[in-house]
């Protein structure tokens, strides 16, 4: 199977990469090997790899910036997947895997969103993965499978676990909302889960994946302070004080929960995901240790 990847260099594309099953034929493209913006350049692309399966892992995630950022969101988030599902089309044995987010729903629900709810989103960020999804389906149809996850992490690049573990090595204390809840989702899970939709060639459609469990911003802190500490990643343990989102007022407007139903795509894949803080155990072990004294 020839998988064409983009996003290569971020968090999902880089997993995606290092878990690739061994009869894939992988070709994964960074930014600056891909512009998908680019509608010459996509085309040129896929016509010359030939790709069974693209999987668009690139994605404009600066969720405050999206806010004065309009057009360079809508770009890479809703422009971009319609030119690679037109590119898919154009093939017409070519499937298309889009990842999309959490925040295409307000979060005034109480109950994790499922696939059937209505996305409704407050910020711009969702606004434009929402045109991506609809712009996906629009020209691909049953060659497209969208796959929305939330609050992806991972061992390399820029995100909120990383942003923790930088302020705790500085020995900074913490605030962290403790009102916004979700699932944090490591980008190796979502991998996982990306390349079992991959070899199951007879699924299309919407589907949820994050990790298992339930957490707010604050306590998916107070794991990192507790897991770091044992993975020797941080000196000291960092107090975490939790915070009221009107206490720290951001340009982007946050869904207050945005709990994703996965059942039936457990039920699609035959197997479930593990809990998030397992997850992030697994992902700090991965990090080398700071040097010892």
């Amino acid at each position: 199977m020839r998988v064409l990847i983009t996003g290569g260099g971020g968090q999902v594309g880089r997993e995606l990469v290092r878990t690739a099953p061994p009869d894939a034929e992988v070709c994964a493209l960074n930014r600056g090997e891909l512009d998908i913006s680019d509608e010459t350049a996509v085309r040129a692309r896929v016509k010359e790899f030939a790709p069974a399966l693209i999987i668009n892992a690139a994605a404009y995630t600066a969720v405050d910036r999206a806010e004065t950022e309009r057009d360079l969101a809508w770009q890479v988030n809703a422009i971009a997947p319609r030119l690679l599902a037109e590119a898919a089309a154009g093939r017409g044995n070519c499937r298309l895997i889009h990842i999309s987010s959490d925040y295409v729903f307000s979060g005034v629900k109480s109950q994790p969103f499922t696939t059937d709810d209505e996305p409704s989103p407050i910020n711009e960020y969702g606004r434009s993965k929402l045109g991506g999804e609809r712009a996906v389906m629009h020209s691909l149809g049953a060659g497209a499978l969208i796959v929305r996850s939330s609050w992806v992490y991972s061992a390399h690049d820029r995100n909120f676990l990383h942003t923790m573990l930088r302020l705790m090595r500085e020995g900074r204390s913490v605030r962290v909302v403790a009102d916004q809840i979700g699932t944090p989702t490591s980008a190796a899970s979502l991998a996982t889960a990306l390349w079992a939709f991959a070899v199951r060639p007879g699924l299309s459609g919407l589907y949820h994946w994050t990790d298992a469990g339930v957490a707010s911003w604050y306590d998916f802190a107070v794991s990192i302070a507790d897991q770091a500490l044992l993975a020797d990643l941080i000196p000291v343990r960092i107090e975490v004080t939790p915070i009221a989102t009107a206490d720290y007022p951001t340009a982007a407007r946050r869904p207050a929960c945005s709990l994703l139903d996965k059942r039936p795509t457990v039920a699609a894949l035959g197997a479930g995901p593990e809990h998030w803080a397992r997850s992030l155990k697994a992902t700090l072990l991965s990090i080398p240790p700071m040097p010892g004294p």
